[in-house]
């Protein structure tokens, strides 16, 4: 299916490209989260239209990114978990877990952005985790897992 991208998509394209993609990721995914549109001749037209105004929209979001990627640089969360004498976790530290921890700070991140390539945590120590916070800007924080074992 052609598309036209009404945003950034990562290892897609850029605001205005027209794309080809299966239908299932277009119609799932890309349509309903408002990232593009079908490419027809009034889709299109109308794109052209309203370009000026999308990339106003894309540049802001861009520009509120890096400066919530400024805040969280370096940001150290501590998380405690219950765990064994070896240091092992009973549980796991999940995306779930940080993002809470990060709204007690006052950070408003949504699921989807916290990045933990290797999955959960299950060690205590410290641990990187990468936050995309938009298709161009990504920042890394340290979460330090505490083991309580009480």
């Amino acid at each position: 299916m052609q598309i036209i991208l009404l945003e950034k998509v990562t290892n897609l394209g850029q605001l205005g490209d027209v794309v080809k993609v299966k239908d299932g990721y277009a119609r799932n995914f890309l349509i309903p989260k408002g990232k593009a549109k079908r490419a027809t001749e009034a889709n299109l037209a109308e794109f052209e239209a309203r370009r000026a105004e999308l990339e106003k929209a894309h540049a802001d979001a861009l520009a509120s990114a890096q400066a919530l990627a400024a805040k969280l640089e370096g940001l150290m969360l501590q998380i405690t978990q219950k765990a064994g004498v070896d240091g092992r976790l009973f549980g796991s530290v999940t995306n779930h877990d940080i993002i809470g921890a990060l709204k007690t700070q006052g950070f408003e991140i949504e699921r989807g952005a916290v990045r933990m390539p290797e999955g959960p945590l299950k060690q205590v120590g410290d641990h990187s985790v990468t936050i995309a916070l938009h298709a161009d800007v990504s920042v890394d924080i340290t979460v330090s897992v505490l083991g309580d074992q009480s």
